[in-house]
């Protein structure tokens, strides 16, 4: 009976430890975030945060990450779109394009540039520095908050963009309060 118990203890305290690092690094692959700390290292970029967009997940639940990557644990998590041309009607995958017109998000690593006011309020220019999302600026894909982007999760897809990331207004107060008090650029990275 001893051991009966013990083993059912043991199975729940593995249960619980694989649930916590589950929940500990949410939907964030480690292989994603030691990439981008390799990236930056050396190299004239924020070495402490970075910003992360897992577009594998669904747009109404949290796939925009801004990261410790010093104590690796994540600062905020909100809800973002993807561009409109990205769906693929009656189907759960998203496709990508660098190219102008497509309204499809893209791909890759972008340096965060500095912000300005436009018709969306406080934006932020995206440099794309992949092959994938080399025309970031020629597309003036930008990072921004729209009214339609909730600030909680919910099963309902969040509405969709042009291309550009688009966050709650929320949301945008709370990463620019990471991204205006770095001296240097701030990686954003997307992935699929």
């Amino acid at each position: 009976m001893k051991r009966f118990i013990f083993l059912f203890l043991f199975m729940i305290s593995c249960s619980k430890a694989e649930s916590q690092e589950s929940n500990a690094s949410g939907s964030l692959p480690a292989a994603k975030v030691l990439e981008i700390k390799n990236f930056v290292k050396e190299k004239s970029y924020n070495q402490d945060i970075a910003v992360f967009i897992n577009f594998k997940i669904h747009s109404g639940k949290y796939r925009y990450f801004v990261y410790d990557l010093k104590n690796d644990k994540i600062l905020q998590k909100a809800i973002v779109s993807h561009g409109s041309g990205s769906v693929i009607k009656n189907l759960d995958v998203l496709k990508f394009s660098n190219t102008e017109g497509s309204y499809q998000s893209s791909l890759g690593k972008y340096e965060i540039l500095n912000s300005y006011n436009g018709k969306f309020g406080k934006a932020y220019r995206l440099n794309g520095l992949d092959i994938d999302n080399s025309n970031a600026m020629q597309r003036a894909i930008v990072l921004h908050s729209f009214g339609c982007i909730p600030d909680q999760e919910s099963p309902a897809p969040a509405c969709l963009s042009l291309g550009c990331p688009m966050l709650s207004a929320n949301a945008l107060v709370q990463t620019a309060h990471y991204l205006d008090k770095s001296k240097y650029p701030v990686i954003l990275y997307a992935f699929y």
